[in-house]
């Protein structure tokens, strides 16, 4: 080998070294400020993405309460169609409301039992109703039992009264 070749050895070994060494050693200032950097950049990227989900499940969930209570007010415009062209029901005063998807609440007073089952059978048939609650009250007629009077009964006979002494008359 030559010196030239030698010396091209000895100066790679060197560099090999050096190389080795230089790669155990602590990392410097600057590599431990990349490693903050990078880490901040993970711990930003993770609260972001943690909050993005957060944010998609409340309006998914919100949406989800909006799209059912319009069902409901589906619902309630059809049960109140039906029983508002009724013309057993017209002039009763009957509420509703739907608390839940497809249970509607009746509340009110109609004329009599028929009337009653005929708008629980409207509103139990209606699309979009799964179950009734019957609130309805058929007002009972004051029924007047009459009353026997009294016979007249006669006037006590009057009764002379004898006199006391010393009282004149």
């Amino acid at each position: 080998m030559n010196g030239v070749k030698r010396f091209g050895v000895a100066v790679l070994g060197t560099s090999l070294v050096f190389a080795t060494a230089r790669a155990q050693q602590e990392p410097g200032p600057i590599e431990r400020a990349g490693e903050k950097i990078d880490q901040a950049g993970r711990n930003i990227f993770g609260g972001l993405e943690r909050g993005f989900n957060r944010t998609r499940d409340a309006v998914t969930e919100s949406f989800d309460r909006t799209r059912a209570r319009v069902d409901d007010m589906n619902v309630e415009a059809r049960v109140y169609g039906r029983i508002r062209w009724d013309k057993t029901l017209q002039s009763s005063p009957i509420s509703l409301s739907s608390e839940a998807r497809g249970i509607v609440t009746l509340r009110g007073s109609v004329p009599s039992e028929e009337a009653r089952k005929r708008a629980v059978d409207l509103a139990a048939d209606t699309v979009g109703v799964v179950r009734v609650v019957d609130q309805l009250v058929v007002p009972t007629a004051a029924v007047e039992v009459p009353t026997a009077e009294p016979a007249a009964r006669p006037a006590p006979a009057a009764r002379p009264r004898a006199a006391r002494p010393g009282v004149e008359r």
